[in-house]
């Protein structure tokens, strides 16, 4: 399928495997960065890690000595996973690298923050200097600075506003950062468009994006064209996934789930540790059976739905819970919801929720009830007495 790739050994293989998961976690990759330790290897692969991404994901792969930027498509309008950031701190981010162009290599802080804020009057975007609009531009700055496209020289980036620091920009690493096709879009709408189109393959880009990007790809949620692709070819593409990305697949009636067994490439755990992710895990079997399902198999819900269920278990196991996150039932209510949202157990259509039908694979399974109508089995018998190593002793003697 791809000549590069399948003439290497074994072992180079399984690097370029291992290297391209690490991509898909980490599109932007420094070397001074989180997993850098792998960019000499990804340097060396990347004539077979750029066929790899090409042919299979449509995306297009950048390498050099110093860092490695995939530029994956965009979300279009679901923005529900990513970077933690409020919509405000997103625009600041965009603001914020249109100031950068043309600043140079260094630059005070409070210059960046004037020219910033010069570009959003500039955009018809109002700005309120106020505690919140102060800390959406500081996380914004704060990202810029986690991905290594500012470093702070000297001080540092803070949201008090009399602070001074002095700003280093990476110029190489600043032109590689946007991916969408800024030159080619006449409107916002049009780039987020652009930028979350399909690959050249058109349908068989699209359909492994998902799978990739996705824990849970429904039929019914794709175009028909797309979920009959899918369906006819299920087999042969978790077979490519667990080959190429080292992703395990879950076939099922209403669509795929795809797995990472090593955790590395999943940006939520579930199920996991905490207060949230525990209830929303023992709430599924109450929501899933309170409803009929629909003709595509989801479980309708709505919010007193979640805040019985939730109520019930914590007061059924008022131990078992942080304080914390039990102590506002409404916001441990939002906070199921969000979790499970994000997961894409829970989807939201023309104002009404539903339970997507691969909730029935998170199900909790207890341990420790005995099976029905079995007899509890005896217990061993116990062993006749032997020599013990003493008793041997004794008797050499």
């Amino acid at each position: 399928m791809i000549a590069s790739f399948e003439e290497l050994p074994d072992i180079d293989a399984a690097n370029v495997v291992r290297c391209a998961r690490v991509l898909l976690r980490r599109p932007l990759l420094r070397a001074d960065g989180p997993d850098g330790d792998l960019l000499p290897m990804i340097y060396r692969q990347r004539t077979a890690l750029q066929d790899v991404f090409s042919s299979l994901l449509g995306y297009r792969l950048v390498v050099e000595r110093r860092f490695a930027r995939l530029y994956k498509s965009g979300p279009g309008q679901d923005a529900g996973r990513g970077v933690d950031l409020t919509p405000r701190g997103y625009a600041y981010v965009a603001l914020t690298l249109a100031a950068l162009t043309g600043i140079g290599r260094q630059v005070l802080l409070s210059r960046l923050v004037s020219d910033v804020r010069a570009a959003a009057s500039e955009s018809g975007i109002e700005i309120v200097d106020d505690p919140a609009d102060r800390r959406a531009l500081t996380a914004a700055l704060r990202h810029l600075v986690s991905i290594g496209v500012i470093t702070e020289t000297e001080g540092s980036v803070t949201a008090d506003s009399a602070a001074e620091a002095l700003i280093t920009i990476d110029t190489d690493m600043l032109g590689q950062l946007v991916a969408g096709p800024l030159a080619e879009a006449a409107s916002p709408e049009e780039l987020v468009e652009l930028a979350a189109a399909a690959g050249p393959r058109q349908r068989e880009h699209a359909v492994r994006r998902k799978l990739i990007e996705n824990p849970v790809v429904l039929y019914g949620d794709l175009p028909e064209e797309q979920a009959t692709w899918l369906r006819e070819r299920v087999v042969s593409e978790s077979r490519l996934l667990e080959r190429f990305f080292g992703l395990v697949s879950e076939c099922r009636a209403e669509g795929v789930v795809v797995c990472d067994p090593e955790d590395y490439l999943t940006d939520v755990i579930f199920p996991g540790p905490g207060t949230v992710a525990r209830i929303a895990l023992l709430a599924l079997p109450d929501l899933l059976a309170r409803n009929d399902p629909d003709q595509s198999g989801g479980h309708p819900v709505g919010w007193q739905d979640f805040a019985d269920v939730c109520q019930r278990l914590v007061d059924d196991y008022p131990a078992a819970w942080s304080r914390s996150a039990t102590e506002d039932h409404q916001d441990l209510v939002r906070s199921v919801i969000a979790l499970l949202s994000r997961l894409g157990l829970l989807q939201e259509r023309d104002g009404e929720w539903s339970l997507s039908p691969a909730a029935h694979r998170w199900l909790p399974q207890p341990d420790a009830t005995p099976a029905q109508n079995r007899e509890p089995e005896p217990p061993p018998a116990p062993e006749e007495p032997g020599l013990s190593l003493f008793d041997d002793m004794e008797a050499q003697r």
